[in-house]
């Protein structure tokens, strides 16, 4: 039995060893902390050895951990590259479908779908339609998912961790506004503009933090408010009771479906730019993944999708991620 051992518990282990804590290494598994624990509790029962130190305070590994964590970690690369390998179809099959979650970020997902079906006809893609990369990153991390758009700066770094990410394009955000709102007759709203107004961006919709994230980051210190956590709106008619009856205003992109009885006018001064990245399962290895990458380059290249405005602007971890390489298939 010592030898017999399920991979879950071995990443378990390596998670705790990286992350000497046990509270972020549950976040970065997506699993609660309680069930870590016995996870590792259970190991270190099986191997006969204790694996870490641990009390309220702090988490050290002991020798025989220091020891067992480069082996656990080969032996979490060889199944990694077999997962790879399993991945490919055999000898004469087509690949299996490749799943796509492409509910957000106005047309990029979907027109990047389109564009990768009609260059990849062999291929089959199964469109979903949910809500929001952090949702869609915990659907990857299980495999329920194989692909999604959005921006990867707004999730935990535990999370990043276990994701590839391409960067496609840059939205441009705007604003919808209530017909009667003073804002309304404008073409363009300049931020400072907002001052003293509430601007829903999501909060609370446990499935779009990322949106969340970055409405906070613009608005700080523009005196702009961002509306109070709300029950996730579904629905075009709820979507507008809410709005109508809060009298919020709704940060959104300019690709952004028109919403009747709303106005949606771009943002300026600065040009607010929402990174949207390709984003797939760490390890995925599947010729759908480069059949969209293929599409979303020839659609930026032909439609500037990677242009940025001199007055635009950005979130720092944005920029940061931005600086680094993108990820190759």
């Amino acid at each position: 039995m010592r030898h017999d051992i399920n991979p879950r518990l071995l990443r378990a282990f390596v998670a705790v060893a990286e992350e000497l804590h046990f509270t972020r290494a549950a976040a970065r598994l997506f699993v609660a902390q309680q069930a870590l624990s016995r996870d590792i509790r259970h190991l270190e029962r099986v191997w006969g050895r204790a694996l870490f130190e641990r009390d309220t305070r702090h988490v050290a590994l002991t020798r025989e951990g220091q020891r067992l964590l480069p082996v656990v970690r080969h032996v979490l690369t060889a199944q990694e590259q077999l997962g790879r390998e399993l991945e490919q179809p055999p000898a004469g099959e087509s690949a299996r479908p490749l799943i796509v979650d492409v509910a957000l970020h106005g047309s990029t997902g979907p027109r990047v779908l389109a564009a990768a079906r009609e260059a990849a006809p062999g291929l089959e893609f199964v469109s979903r339609f949910h809500s929001g990369l952090t949702r869609a990153a915990a659907e990857m991390a299980d495999g329920r998912l194989d692909v999604s758009f959005g921006r990867v700066a707004g999730l935990p770094r535990a999370v990043r961790a276990g994701l590839e990410h391409r960067l496609i394009r840059y939205d441009r955000l705007a604003v919808h506004l209530p017909p009667e709102h003073r804002l309304a007759a404008l073409p363009r709203v300049p931020l400072a503009a907002l001052a003293g107004e509430t601007v829903y961006a999501a909060a609370g919709n446990e499935d779009t933090t990322e949106w969340t994230d970055y409405a906070r980051a613009l608005f700080a210190g523009r005196g702009i408010g961002l509306a109070p956590p709300f029950p996730k709106i579904e629905g075009e008619a709820e979507f507008r009771r809410v709005m109508r009856k809060h009298g919020w205003s709704v940060l959104a992109n300019v690709d952004f479906a028109d919403v009747p009885e709303m106005a949606l006018r771009p943002l300026t001064d600065p040009v607010p730019l929402s990174p949207v990245s390709l984003v797939w399962r760490r390890g995925l290895r599947h010729p759908g993944v480069r059949a969209l990458a293929d599409a979303a380059q020839a659609l930026g290249t032909a439609e500037g999708w990677l242009e940025r405005p001199p007055d635009s602007w950005l979130p720092d971890a944005d920029r940061t991620l931005a600086a680094e390489p993108s990820h190759s298939f």
